[in-house]
């Protein structure tokens, strides 16, 4: 089953250990790092889950949880909290303000993957549940994260791990402009040395695979002064 999950944790450590954990079994993963993001992600991209951290900035966990359950356009997305704090009246206050699973601090990241495959499965909620097609396309390029294959104009494309997160994350938001630091948060756990400057070696080696001409790219395109961007239409 793949599912596409946001991640709210404020520790930037602990919200990578999870991206990466999550990556591993298949999934796909947007991570933010206080409240207000979290709610803006949540009702911008859609997710399939939300693991959410409880002490927040911003706006803490139970407010939006809070929110996200009582909004009209995500009433049923299925959420587990993390949190330090175990006394049972937290536990209890997180399950009453619509949490579906509650995990204590410190926790094993196998126990978290296995809890979301569960809360997965009994929501109906991800690819697998729904049959729905995992692939993301955008300018005749397709994206499978599940057979983590990629092809443009339909000839597969060979891409180093780093360049597929890449893809998948434009993909996945045609025409949106992703920053060198947005794009190379896609990159952590495949490319330890990468670098902001690093994130153009990796669009100029995307451009030799997938442009008709890569000094003139037409699909991958720089938006100067800010990043890059993938055409959300087939040149």
């Amino acid at each position: 089953m793949c599912a596409h999950v946001l991640v709210a944790e404020d520790d930037e450590k602990q919200a990578e250990l999870i991206r990466r954990s999550l990556l591993a079994e298949g999934h796909t993963a947007t991570v933010v790092h206080d409240g207000a993001a979290a709610l803006d992600a949540a009702r911008r991209l859609r997710p399939d889950l939300v693991v959410l951290d409880l002490m927040l900035p911003l706006v803490d966990g139970f407010d939006v949880c809070r929110a996200l359950r009582g909004g009209a356009e995500q009433p049923d997305i299925p959420v587990v909290m993390l949190t330090a704090r175990s006394a049972e009246d937290d536990v209890l206050l997180g399950l009453d303000v619509g949490a579906d699973d509650y995990l204590t601090k410190p926790y094993s990241p196998r126990e978290l993957m296995a809890r979301i495959r569960t809360v997965l499965r009994r929501s109906g909620r991800g690819v697998g549940a729904r049959g729905e097609d995992p692939v993301v396309r955008a300018a005749g390029i397709s994206v499978d994260p599940v057979r983590h294959e990629v092809r443009c104009d339909g000839a597969p494309v060979e891409c180093t791990p780093a360049e597929f997160q890449i893809l998948l994350a434009m993909a996945g938001e045609p025409e949106r402009v992703f920053t060198r630091r947005q794009l190379l948060h896609c990159t952590r756990g495949f490319d330890r040395a990468s670098t902001e400057r690093a994130v153009d070696v990796h669009i100029m080696n995307l451009r030799r695979k997938i442009e008709p001409d890569p000094r003139r790219p037409v699909r991958l395109l720089t938006v100067f002064g800010v990043g890059y961007k993938l055409t959300g239409t087939r040149p």
